[in-house]
């Protein structure tokens, strides 16, 4: 049996119609076939290869730490130098009141644990998220999605969990000293990238301020520069109480975070203690490449070069098909008139060696989120591309 049998004989699916590219190698901003054919990855694995698949100095990094050591202990018991090396370089980017790390696998992960904390901390039970979140897609993850199609199947899901529009301040009353927490996406990226405004952001700070309510910016696609500053929340002049990262976190290695002050992490110490635990979390190789996810980021100024790229994507993106394209920085929504016009779009730019895709919850929508190192030339190259399987359908 072949690759493609075997993947369809042995390994889990999650649909009838998986794309069933096959992949040999990838590198920077391309991703090959066993056939030699080349593929224009622009949308990173969904957010993660933020600085291109196989970076020179984030596989430098995983060498080096295989040379030392893989698992060792549970999370939190043993000082290993990647993890507080990693907590380290992450809240050197952050305001100073976010300066505990908890380290953990996958954005899921990191979600569950916020939620923990803050109900655990406010001894309160009421989350609040919006409709059209995307969390993940544990139990409690799933719980404070936004969309009951993912949803209904799996109920009875967390009790006390309430939705509120994304963007609409006359929603933020529902923020009360009932509730423990408000979670909700910076960018929200699976409902096809919508961004509130400033005045948005601000009000809704203010209300849990008002009411003793933790926010949770949960930035798992939105952080690490997808948007032009290293926190999508540096935009909006506003402070989490509990931030939320993965996907573009770990250079294409699985790791995530959820990061709060010292004073609130504490409360999974005492009663009980191990509050929240972890086998893998925080894996040292996984750790090492995030470090060195965090200084190729830093030190090839790839925040700089975000809105320049973007805007070159909506100069070349010009169609009469096209109704308009929603962005934040390389955080990108190519929208059209309806699935039925876009998915064959899609499918024609694949074929033609360029990889888009759509949103879970808005699927007139071209998903564009490409490693932040994409050249004007590459990026040329891939609205070539797709304009030609534009015209081709």
């Amino acid at each position: 049996m072949n690759n493609r049998q075997l993947f369809l004989s042995h390994l889990a699916q999650t649909t009838d119609f998986p794309l069933l590219i096959e992949i040999e190698k990838a590198e920077g901003v391309y991703m090959y076939g066993p056939d030699g054919k080349k593929y224009l990855d622009l949308i990173s694995g969904i957010g993660v290869s933020n600085v291109g698949h196989r970076h020179p100095k984030v596989l430098a990094a995983i060498q080096e730490q295989l040379d030392k050591y893989l698992h060792l202990m549970v999370y939190g018991e043993y000082v290993q130098s990647p993890q507080v090396k990693l907590a380290k370089a992450l809240t050197d980017t952050l305001p100073s009141q976010l300066d505990n790390v908890y380290l953990v696998n996958s954005g899921s992960e990191a979600v569950e644990g916020a939620l923990k904390l803050a109900k655990r901390y406010t001894n309160r039970r009421e989350i609040i998220s919006c409709i059209n979140a995307y969390h993940g897609s544990s139990h409690g993850s799933l719980s404070v999605g936004g969309n009951e199609i993912f949803k209904r199947a799996y109920r009875p899901l967390l009790p006390g969990i309430r939705n509120i529009v994304y963007g609409a301040f006359h929603h933020l009353d529902k923020i009360t000293n009932d509730t423990a927490a408000v979670i909700i996406e910076t960018i929200q990226g699976e409902a096809g990238i919508r961004v509130a405004c400033k005045e948005y952001f601000q009000a809704l700070r203010k209300r849990c301020n008002e009411t003793g309510t933790l926010l949770i910016l949960d930035e798992i696609q939105a952080g690490f520069g997808r948007t032009g500053k290293f926190w999508a929340f540096e935009h909006f002049d506003i402070e989490p109480d509990i931030l939320v990262c993965a996907k573009g976190m770990g250079g294409g290695m699985p790791i995530g975070a959820f990061i709060a002050n010292k004073e609130v992490m504490g409360v999974f110490k005492n009663n009980p203690l191990l509050g929240h635990i972890t086998t893998f979390g925080g894996h040292p190789v996984s750790a090492a490449a995030s470090l060195a996810t965090i200084q190729v980021i830093q030190k090839e100024n790839l925040l700089d070069q975000v809105e320049e790229k973007a805007a070159l994507f909506k100069k070349l993106l010009v169609h009469p098909i096209i109704k308009g394209i929603r962005n934040k920085g390389l955080m990108m929504a190519v929208e059209f008139e309806s699935f039925g016009v876009l998915k064959p779009i899609i499918d024609r730019a694949i074929n033609k060696g360029v990889i888009t895709d759509w949103f879970l919850f808005c699927d007139d929508s071209m998903r564009i989120a490409p490693p932040l190192i994409i050249s004007h030339t590459e990026i040329e190259e891939a609205c070539r591309m797709i304009l030609e399987a534009i015209e081709g359908v």
